[in-house]
Parts: structure tokens; C-alpha cells; sequence
């Protein structure tokens, strides 16, 4: 648990930021792992943020690959990352492949939306 709480603890917390775009896909993939839908809709754009977020409890996500990334630096205001998440669900494994967007304002990096 210790590189949780080094790396996208200290970014769920609000203690650190999320300073490129890769950075934020893999925060919100560490959110989505430990359930923290407060920081999910947090780290979405307001353009595309849904009102609320249920995650499926049953869902036990277990990998993260980056597959390709485009802009996203520290100094970009777009960006776009894709990845391949790996899960289990009620015994079977899954994987969900995308391609996601971000944009940065005023230094934060945000979640816009992504192809499946």
C-alpha cells in the first residue's frame, strides 16, 4: 500500500498534483480501483462530468498498460492517452481498452472523454 500512498494517494488526498495528462489517467484508474468516486467526478471535465458515478462493486480492477500517449506534458493544455485496464468480475477476467482526453485549465488536468 505504500506506493499507493506515495503516488495517487497523495493526488486523491489533494495533497499533490496530477502534473501531466498520463498522470491523472492513472490517478483516475487508481480511483477507480479503490472506489473513490468523489475524486472521479472531481477530475472530470465540467463539460462532459455526469452528475453522479456508481462503480460496480463487483468489479476487482488488477493492471494498467499504457499503450500510447500524445501531448499531455507539463506544459500542454490537450492531451491523450491510451490505455488497457485489466479486471476481474464474478470470477472472469476483462479488459477495457481506450483512448481517453484531457484538457488542462489553469493548471489542472482534467478528464474530457474517451473512445472504447
Amino acid at each position: 500500500m505504500g506506493d499507493y500512498a506515495d503516488c495517487c494517494g497523495r493526488i486523491h488526498a489533494g495533497t499533490a498534483r496530477a502534473t501531466t495528462a498520463e498522470a491523472l489517467m492513472r490517478s483516475r484508474y487508481s480511483a477507480f480501483a479503490v472506489g473513490d468516486t468523489e475524486y472521479l467526478l472531481a477530475s472530470w471535465h465540467a463539460s462532459t462530468r455526469p452528475p453522479s458515478l456508481e462503480l460496480d462493486p463487483a468489479r476487482r480492477w488488477t493492471g494498467l498498460e499504457i499503450l500510447d500517449r500524445v501531448g499531455g506534458g507539463p506544459f500542454d493544455s490537450q492531451g491523450e492517452v491510451e490505455f488497457r485496464a485489466h479486471y476481474r468480475d464474478g470470477g472472469r477476467s476483462g479488459v477495457q481498452t481506450e483512448r481517453s482526453r484531457f484538457q488542462r485549465a489553469a493548471g489542472t488536468w482534467f478528464y474530457v472523454n474517451g473512445d472504447h
